[in-house]
This record gives structure tokens, C-alpha cells and sequence, in this order.
């Protein structure tokens, strides 16, 4: 008992050094289908707990997103991202400026090892996309 008593307190104390799980990977599809506050308030929820999480569990994270991702159907990635897109052309002005700094925030916020990791991690996934589908994202593509 009082090992167990011990180990809660070095978990409180030490935080995410000390991790029992690792951060939950959500479903993209049911994510998609939240109302955009729902979505707000899961995504800040899992921007802490990233953050509290070390660059290995980050890119644990990243990881396993991204397999999930791979692992959806052509049709349901673009159900989707057409889903997405609704949702980011229904936001005011100020909603996308706002998005848009948050992004370019926890950019900087990472370390060159980690953007180079994200950029390696872009190509691999580009690379896995149909002919159709790499067509259709570079006419969208400014």
C-alpha cells in the first residue's frame, strides 16, 4: 500500500516523466463529426497533454495518428477532408487567423529535430497518396 501511495506521489511530482499511457490517439472520423466547440475543447485538452508529453511520446503520437489516418480508405480520407474543408470555410475571418497563429505558435515552439521529423513525416504520407488524390491536393495548393 504504501508503495502504491509512493508511486502516485512520484507521478504527481515528476508529471510526464512518469507516464502510464500514452496520449490517446482520437478517431478522426468521430472527431469530424463533433460540433466545432467540442472539437475546440478536445483539440486544447489534447494540445496539454502533448505538451506536458516528451518528444518521444510526441512522436509516438504523431505516429500512431498518422497510421491511423493511413489506414482509412481513399473514399473515407475524402469524406473527410471534405468534411474539414466545410468547417473551415463556415469559420469567421478571425476564427482561420487565429487557427492560423495557434499552427504557426507550436511550430516554432518545436525544436529543429522535430521539424524536420513533421517535414519527413509530410513526404511519407504525400508519398502514400493516389495519383488522384496528390492531383487534387496540388490544385488546391496556392
Amino acid at each position: 500500500m504504501l508503495a502504491g501511495v509512493l508511486a502516485g506521489l512520484l507521478a504527481g511530482l515528476l508529471g510526464s516523466a512518469v507516464r502510464a499511457e500514452p496520449v490517446p490517439v482520437p478517431d478522426p472520423a468521430a472527431f469530424a463529426q463533433l460540433p466545432p466547440q467540442e472539437q475546440a475543447r478536445q483539440r486544447a485538452a489534447l494540445r496539454e497533454q502533448l505538451q506536458r508529453a516528451s518528444p518521444a511520446e510526441r512522436a509516438e503520437f504523431r505516429a500512431r495518428l498518422r497510421e491511423r489516418l493511413e489506414g482509412l480508405s481513399a473514399q473515407e480520407r475524402q469524406a473527410l477532408a471534405g468534411r474539414t474543408r466545410e468547417r473551415w470555410q463556415q469559420m469567421t475571418p478571425e476564427e482561420r487567423a487565429q487557427i492560423a497563429r495557434e499552427r504557426r505558435e507550436r511550430l516554432q515552439a518545436m525544436s529543429p529535430r522535430e521539424r524536420r521529423q513533421l517535414l519527413e513525416e509530410r513526404r511519407r504520407m504525400l508519398d502514400k497518396l493516389s495519383p488522384e488524390e496528390r492531383e487534387a491536393l496540388r490544385e488546391k495548393l496556392p
